[in-house]
């Protein structure tokens, strides 16, 4: 339906145009209009009829149309064209219709008419169908030619069109018939094509016979087109009048571009293959890949169109610009024409680029004509040609491929690619050579200004300088090129090429030369990659770690020849054009060039191309002339290879002075200024300026980055150079190295003497991590390129080092990047880490503090790194590995600076945080860097090490190889030895504490794992195969009793502390044999060390520096070394003491107690109280834990009778051992208590012993007999007394006596008594207790308990010191001691001992009774003067005691008592009338109780002695009644005694005289007289009532003698006398006193006297008259008058008073008269009584 309409629409069209012709002509041209009428019958026709088609009534349309168009009317012509193309359009014009309009549209043609009509008609009729060939076709081209030249410019423009388009319509049609020719005939030979080739060479307006229609009209238009530029006759195209050359040229340029494969098809099949490849390399090319082979074609451009090139560039190459024009013989037509030598130059290019595989020679012809267009006398013009076909060949590798492998390669063939290269390079340097420049700009015609060479700062008044962005141009040696055109990579674009209108040169921009020249060069270097890496390969990232480049040997030896041909030139081109860019971009993409050129040399080994850009691209990054020889040293051999094309590349010095700064100042913003790092060849002390770095170098070093990044695999020994450069750059940028190995900014300008500014501020830290990716890209590099990086790095730090040894700064970039570079490459740790860590080791040790401070942080920053980094197999199981990685942490510890040693324990405290627990096999190293620590290293280095060792203690024991124990003894021993740092010192012994519980806690675990090995434990002679566990304590005490004699006191405690703490808590898990060497070899050398040091050391004041107080008993060395004396001895009993059960087991045991006795003797006896005191305390251990021991039942003491228990044997060893110890004891003793000579009298000359130590020692003693009572006799007890007597005897120095001395109101004893009495208590409970062979001992003991008691009253002297009462002060330094409470004890002891043992043999024997009574004087007579009240008191009442049963004793043993008599009665005298008044503040009480005192002992003499005169010694009897008479009338002996302080003792008179007249004169039967006590009893009644009981104890034991008489009769003679003496003077005081009563005790006095009388009045009177004297009577009755004095002269008499005088008046009633017989006496004196009575 759809093709139906449109049928019909044509012809409703044909239809109205014919009636519009019709309408035209029908005035003027009837039969024009006939015809149209027929013809629109016919259009008619054919509409209604379906089966009729448009195409048979064409010939009839067409005859009025050509009829209209010879009527030359424009009107009529322009309708009839209008048919024609219709008909045209409707494709129903046939070969002969065509003919007619072809016929038609010629004459149209050569009048003039409708030209534009006629052209549209040709092309319509040509383009719709393919009707017209052969003759008509080159009719009709003819004619749009001839339509070219006519005068009208749209006609000539639209034919120029028409033309192009018809040639190519002629050319697709050969296409179009190839690919139908393929489909009908594919699978079939076509046999009958063979091509005649000598037919061919000659010209013929025929075609071959073997092309088909439309192959033969392109073949011979073809022909025709290589005639017209040949300037021959075409001969098919007939009629061309005019032709000129240039239109031809044009048209065969058009065509070979745009159907190369009718020239050229090398298959069928290949063909097809390239469709798609040849898309993308053709850029001109319009179609697609002709698959058709026309040998013709082939032949045409071979012969024809090479030969015509090769004529016509002829012209172009003899002409030089340089030469003048009247020189240069040349024709007008040999003289080179701008739009030939341009369309020669396409046509060239579209050969070179399509047809190079079938003209290889031919190419290297028009490529080496080519090449002399850029010669530097060429036309700029020219060179600019040449520069776009050049830029067109460069972007097609596999061209460039070609060139250099059917060039050369070839042994003999110009080097075409070489040459291209170095032409290149040679142009670009050419340019910026002033002179020659502006001269070509003179030359090259067309009217250039003459800017060039201008400072780019005064172009066109814009300011092209710093801060500004730049055009983009390069600026070189005052050269000043813009960069004009902008073409993408890969891509060529031409300018001049293009000036197809252009008929005269066209103005060559300033610049556009050096732009494509630029692009040029850096496609070559694209192009060359793409061949080497593949056509996929990229610029970005090239060479990275993805890429692997893998050639065949023909390839390799390609891409070498590539690679050689082209550096040179490249290299010469490229670096001016570094130097010479202005602009970030331009620079970038030079850079990459440079860097891609240089990776590709490197992946081909060709080491010379490769350093030679590699030094080009690091000396862009530094500031010009920057002095560094190792580039220079590395350009040196590039200029060696590229001298022929290096001329302009290396220049002099000086040239190079007078442009760089100015240059790199005005192009580009000086962003940094720093100092330039020293190198080993500035010499020492030269001065260097600042240095300026512009964004430029920065750019520069970034794509250095960027080189080693990506192409790191490759640079081999040029690593060296790039990290040079690196480290200069980053020295001058003042980046310092971080952690970890990364370079950052310096905080402040000083610390970095750098000048950045704010852009580059910025920009640093991209620029640090840029350096930090390189080196982590190491990673990817291969062993051998990484060991070619490490060198370099190695090479680089040595350099740095060799710097710093002359003191100046050096760089630390190579250290730094070591250390980064191992860090990332710890995968294979086993390739690195030798080299790495040898040379920062080496690093370590450099004097230079940065220096090594660097290499120590590298070093175990890569250690702690490795450690924790995840190997495989994992590092735990790896001993190997494990040793590796820390050997180089443990060699830090050979190096001497305290720095280093630091980072190193830091580092290892960090890696025992982090990852202990996997270090199984590297405890030694560890141990070992721990360990290293002496005492020239600071106090903070050995606080770190021992936070480590804490650390290890702590943590990690548990972990560690048994075999590493012993080493972490010493370790933590070596840290107590320290003097650094004393807290560290006792801190290190606490764990050696934690490391002993360790053991004990895991002994079941040790003791399984250990082994004896030699190599781990020191040997320990004397005890063969002692187990490995054991030895490992005898390490552990070994090590802390060398710390025991450590030089400080606080130390030696603390190890002595522990040592015995250890052994006390874990002895107990050694073996009984290990314990021969504990003694031996620890606890006894210990013992004899500290004795030798202790004597020898000073006793100088120690310096108490600081604020530190120290305190006076520590205030000399030899204090101290008192106090650890003190420690190690008792410590070393304690052991004795614990382990005695273990110990004694051992052979040597006496020995070894026999030793330590000898050193408690030594200790003993020291002067220092601490020591000494400290000895018996050790002494004291010893024996009461040998108590359990020794044989001896601990309840032995307990029991009342020794023989219940039973025999005990002991053995002989026992025996011995306590032997030994009494015997020491008693040394000990007796040494010390010993006084000093006669001649010492200050206690500040001699040692005098303390009260503790004394103390100490005797409390030992009972510890000490319960061991040696069985053989104690009384020898030793003799040796005791001496040592207990010394002891108490002792001073005390006034200081400390408030603490030892009781105060005066407290009757306690000392320590040291107390332990007196304790000692001698037990010798009592064994004499007391015991057999009978201690009874000897007992006499002693009274004797010693005797002397003790003595010193209440006589303190016992201590040589001649002299010394002062404890009750005083004084200025002497020495005190008495208080011996009152003591002696007082000592006495009550006697008491006991003597009821106890009075009535033994030996006691009786011994005077015992007699030495008691004697020792009891002093007191007795000292009586109120003893120092103690209670003293007299204590001895009268022990008196008394001992006399209960000792009197006893003596009346029953006489013999042995006979000398105890005189001395009781001394005793008695002594008391009783003591010289010694009472206090004067006596209370009456006191004087009450102090009088019954001596009324007992009247009363023990009245009922103990007298009642026994007969057994008694009558001597003994006399004196007490002397005594006795003394105190009946001791009241009356004087009337001065009260004045005297003595009190009167009524009752002691009394009952002495009762005493006195009761046993002295009474017979048998009256016993009537008793002195009644109380103040009543005057009455003869109350003394009768008490005579009953006294008669009974009297009765039959008064013996009468001669010296009784004698006794009694003195006795009441001297009483008479005294009562006189007192009646008289109190008459006489009473009469004196006037109205003044007498004193109360004068009262009592004459009241008591005036009874006395009464009372002996009595007793005479009742005694036999035989008795009684007359003198005595006579006395009495002399006293009457007296008492009647007394009665008369009382004025104040008591009641009492008067009772009394009232009683004895009554008593004289009797002898008013003499008496008579007895009987009347009695009947007188009843009679007389009667009468008192009664009155």
């Amino acid at each position: 339906m759809a093709d139906d309409g449109k049928a019909a629409r044509i012809l409703d069209g044909l239809q109205n145009d014919l009636k519009a012709l019709c309408m035209e002509t029908k005035k003027k041209y009837p039969h024009i209009k006939d015809s149209c009428e027929e013809a629109i019958i016919k259009v008619r026709g054919a509409a209604s009829n379906p089966q009729s088609t448009l195409a048979q009534i064409t010939t009839q349309i067409l005859y009025p149309l050509v009829q209209a168009a010879e009527t030359k009317e424009p009107k009529i012509v322009k309708l009839s064209i209008g048919l024609m193309q219709r008909l045209i359009v409707a494709d129903v014009v046939d070969a002969g219709s065509g003919e007619h309009i072809v016929e038609t549209l010629w004459m149209l043609m050569e009048n003039g008419i409708e030209e534009l009509k006629v052209l549209q008609s040709v092309t319509l009729l040509l383009t719709t169908s393919s009707v017209i060939q052969g003759p008509n076709l080159a009719k009709a081209l003819v004619l749009c030619f001839r339509l070219h030249f006519t005068k009208d410019a749209t006609v000539v423009n639209t034919a120029s069109a028409t033309v192009r388009q018809l040639v190519s319509v002629v050319f697709e049609r050969v296409l179009a018939e190839d690919s139908k020719h393929v489909k009908e005939e594919t699978g079939e030979d076509d046999t009958d094509d063979s091509m005649n080739m000598e037919e061919l060479k000659v010209l013929s307006a025929s075609p071959p016979k073997t092309l088909r229609p439309a192959a033969a009209d392109a073949y011979l238009m073809f022909q025709d087109l290589v005639q017209l530029v040949n300037a021959d006759q075409p001969l098919w195209l007939l009629g061309l009048t005019e032709m000129t050359r240039t239109f031809g040229l044009e048209l065969l340029e058009s065509v070979l571009t745009t159907f190369p494969s009718v020239f050229y098809n090398p298959g069928l099949m290949e063909c097809l293959k390239l469709i798609a490849m040849e898309l993308l390399e053709s850029i001109l090319s319009m179609f697609p890949t002709l698959f058709y082979d026309h040998p013709e074609f082939n032949f045409l451009l071979k012969e024809r169109v090479c030969a015509l090139v090769i004529k016509l560039f002829s012209p172009n190459i003899k002409y030089r610009a340089s030469v003048p024009a009247s020189v240069q013989q040349a024709t007008p037509l040999d003289k080179p024409y701008f739009p030939i030598a341009m369309r020669l130059l396409r046509v060239v290019s579209v050969l070179i680029q399509k047809y190079y595989p079938l003209l290889v020679t031919q190419c290297e012809i028009f490529l080496s004509l080519m090449v002399k267009f850029l010669d530097g006398d060429r036309p700029m013009w020219q060179r600019g040609l040449a520069l776009e076909v050049l830029h067109k060949l460069a972007i097609q590798p596999n061209l460039l491929q070609s060139f250099c492998t059917n060039y050369d390669m070839k042994p003999h063939s110009t080097k075409i690619f070489q040459d291209i290269v170095n032409s290149m390079g040679a142009f670009v340097q050419s340019l910026f050579i002033s002179p020659q420049s502006s001269m070509a700009a003179q030359l090259a015609g067309g009217g250039q200004g003459g800017s060039q060479g201008q400072s780019p700062a005064l172009l066109a008044g814009m300011p092209v300088g710093p801060g500004v962005s730049p055009q983009p141009a390069f600026f070189y040696r005052g050269v000043y090129l813009p960069l004009c055109v902008n073409i993408p990579t890969g891509q060529a674009k031409s300018l001049y090429l293009e000036m197809l209108d252009k008929l005269e040169p066209p103005t060559i921009p300033e610049g556009y030369g050096v732009s494509v020249a630029y692009y040029c060069l850096l496609d070559i270097v694209r192009s060359i990659h793409l061949v080497m890496m593949g056509p996929h390969a990229t610029n970005e990232g090239i060479g990275g770690a993805s890429e692997h480049y893998k050639p065949n040997e023909e390839d390799r030896k390609i891409h070498e020849q590539l690679v050689n041909s082209a550096w040179c030139g490249l290299l010469a081109a490229l670096t001016v054009l570094l130097e010479a860019c202005t602009d970030e971009a331009s620079t970038e993409n030079v850079l990459k060039a440079i860097q891609t050129f240089a990776s590709l040399a490197g992946k081909l080994d060709l080491t010379t191309p490769r350093d030679a850009f590699i030094t080009a691209l690091c000396k862009s990054c530094l500031p010009p002339h920057y002095t560094l020889t190792v580039l220079n040293n590395a350009s040196v051999a590039a200029a060696a290879s590229s001298s022929s094309m290096n001329r302009g590349h290396q220049r002099s010095p000086s040239t190079e002075s007078q442009h760089q700064y100015y240059d790199s100042e005005v192009r580009h913003q000086v962003v940094a200024v720093g100092t330039a790092l020293a190198t080993p060849s500035l010499p020492v002390g030269a001065q260097q300026g600042p240095v300026m770095l512009t964004n430029k170098n920065l750019q520069c070093m970034r794509a250095t980055l960027s080189m080693a990044h990506c192409h790191g695999g490759v640079l081999g020994a040029a690593w060296h150079l790039l990290l040079t450069t690196l480290q200069h750059l980053v020295w001058i940028l003042g980046l310092k190295p971080s952690t970890g190995g990364s370079l950052k900014a310096g905080r402040s300008t000083a610390e970095t003497n750098a000048v950045i500014t704010t852009a580059v501020i910025a920009d640093l830290p991209v620029l640090s991590s840029m350096l930090s990716r390189l080196f982590e890209s190491s990673q990817h590099l291969d062993d051998v390129a990484l060991h070619h990086l490490i060198d370099a790095l190695c090479q680089l730090s040595r350099e740095s080092m060799e710097l710093a040894y002359t003191n100046r700064e050096p760089s630390l970039f190579a250290v730094a990047k070591l250390l980064e570079t191992g860090v990332v490459n710890l995968g294979r740790v086993e390739v690195l880490w030798r080299p790495v860590t040898n040379h920062l080791l080496d690093v370590c040790q450099h004097p230079h503090v940065r220096m090594r401070e660097w290499g120590v942080e590298a070093v175990t920053y890569l250690v702690k790194a490795a450690l924790t980094h995840k190997h495989n197999p994992p590092l735990k199981d790896n001993q190997k590995l494990q040793t590796l990685l820390l050997s180089p942490l443990s060699e830090v510890s050979l190096v001497g600076h305290p720095d280093v040693r630091q980072k190193q324990l830091e580092s290892l405290l960090h890696i025992l945080h982090s990852c202990g627990e996997l270090l199984h096999h590297g405890w030694p190293l560890i141990l070992n860097i721990i360990g290293a620590i002496n005492d020239n290293h600071s106090e903070h280095l050995v606080r770190l090490a021992f936070q480590c060792l804490q650390l290890v203690v702590t943590d990690f024991l548990p972990l560690m190889p048994w075999a590493c124990l012993p080493l972490t003894v010493d370790t933590a021993a070596k840290f107590g030895s320290q003097t650094q740092e004393l807290n560290i010192s006792l801190t290190a012994i606490g764990l050696m504490w934690n490391i002993s519980d360790y053991f004990y806690q895991n002994q079941e675990k040790l003791r399984a794992s250990l082994t004896s090995d030699n190599q781990v434990f020191p040997d320990f002679p004397g005890v063969p195969n002692m187990p490995p566990f054991d030895k490992l304590w005898m390490c552990l005490y070994a090590r802390l009793g060398d710390l025991c004699v450590d030089s400080r006191p606080a130390v030696r405690k603390s190890a002595g502390q522990t040592l015995f703490s250890t052994i006390a808590a874990h002895g107990a898990l050694l073996h009984d044999q290990t314990w021969q060497a504990v003694l031996w070899q620890v606890l006894f050398p210990l013992l004899d060390k500290v004795r030798q040091l202790s004597d020898s050391a000073s006793t100088d004041k120690v310096d108490q520096g600081g604020n530190i107080l120290i305190h006076h008993s520590r205030n000399t060395q030899q204090k101290q070394w008192a106090e650890t004396q003190v420690l190690t001895l008792s410590g070393v009993a304690r052991v004795f003491s614990t382990k005695q059960n273990i110990l004694q087991g051992l052979g040597d045991f006496p020995r070894a107690w026999a030793l330590l006795l000898d050193f408690i003797h030594t200790a003993a006896l020291s002067k220092s109280n601490e020591v000494s005191l400290a000895a018996l305390k050790s002494l004291q251990e010893m024996l009461q834990a040998g108590r359990s021991s020794s044989g001896i039942p601990s309840n032995y003491s307990d029991h009342s009778d020794a023989k219940n228990c039973g025999p005990h044997p002991i053995a002989e060893e026992t025996i011995a051992n306590w032997n030994t110890a009494w015997k020491v004891w008693h040394t000990i003793g007796a040494e010390i208590t010993k006084p000093p000579p006669d001649e010492v009298t200050r206690g500040s000359d001699a040692y005098i012993p303390s009260q503790p130590f004394l103390t100490a020692l005797v409390h030992i003693f009972p510890h000490l007999f319960q061991h040696i009572k069985p053989r104690f006799v009384v020898s030793d007890f003799s040796r005791l007394a001496s040592v207990l007597s010394g002891c108490v005897s002792v001073p005390v120095h006034g200081d400390s006596s408030p603490f030892i001395l009781p105060s005066f109101t407290e009757v306690v004893v000392t320590p040291l008594q107390e332990g007196v009495l304790q000692a001698l208590a037990a010798i009592e409970k064994e004499v007391t207790e015991g057999n009978g062979a201690t009874k000897a001992m007992v006499p002693q003991l009274f004797t010693l308990l005797l002397q003790f008691s003595s010193y209440s009253c006589q303190a016992p002297q201590y040589g001649n010191v002299i010394t002062r009462p404890h009750t005083t002060k004084g200025s002497t330094d020495w005190v008495t001691m208080n011996f009152v409470p003591f002696a007082e004890k000592s006495l009550s002891m006697v008491v006991s001992l003597y009821h106890t043992t009075s009535c033994w043999q030996e006691v009786i024997e011994a005077q015992v009774l007699k030495n008691i009574i004697q020792g009891l004087i002093v007191p007795l007579r000292m009586k109120y003067r003893c120092p103690a009240q209670t003293t007299w008191k204590l001895a009268i009442t022990t008196l008394l005691t001992v006399l209960q049963e000792g009197l006893q004793l003596a009346r029953e043993h006489p013999t042995h008592f006979r000398e105890m008599w005189p001395v009781l009665g001394t005793a008695l005298d002594s008391f009783l009338f003591s010289n010694s008044p009472p206090p004067a503040n006596q209370s009456s009480e006191d004087a009450e109780g102090d009088e019954s005192i001596d009324c007992q002992v009247v009363e023990l003499i009245r009922e103990e002695i007298l009642p026994y005169a007969s057994s008694t010694p009558s001597d003994f009897i006399v004196s007490i009644m002397v005594l006795l008479n003394k105190g009946s009338i001791e009241s009356a002996s004087g009337t001065d005694s009260e004045c005297d302080g003595f009190k009167l003792r009524e009752e002691f008179a009394k009952t002495c005289f009762e005493t006195l007249l009761q046993f002295s004169l009474l017979t048998p039967t009256d016993f009537d007289v008793k002195l009644d006590n109380s103040d009543n009893a005057g009455t003869s009644k109350g003394t009768e009532s008490s005579n009953g009981n006294m008669s009974q104890s009297i009765k039959g034991c008064l013996g009468t003698n001669d010296s009784t008489q004698i006794t009694t009769k003195l006795a009441v003679t001297s009483l008479l006398h005294r009562f006189r003496e007192v009646l008289v003077r109190y008459v006489e005081d009473e009469k004196l006193s006037g109205k003044c009563p007498l004193p109360r005790h004068r009262i009592a006095e004459i009241s008591f006297v005036l009874k006395a009388i009464a009372t002996l009045l009595s007793s005479l009177k009742k005694a036999p008259v035989e008795k009684v004297d007359s003198m005595t009577w006579a006395q009495l009755i002399g006293l009457y008058p007296h008492l009647v004095e007394v009665g008369g002269s009382s004025n104040s008499g008591t009641p009492q008073l008067w009772r009394s005088l009232r009683e004895v008046l009554l008593q004289y009633a009797q002898l008013l008269h003499p008496p008579t017989t007895s009987s009347s006496v009695d009947s007188n004196e009843n009679s007389h009584k009667g009468v008192i009575n009664g009155t």
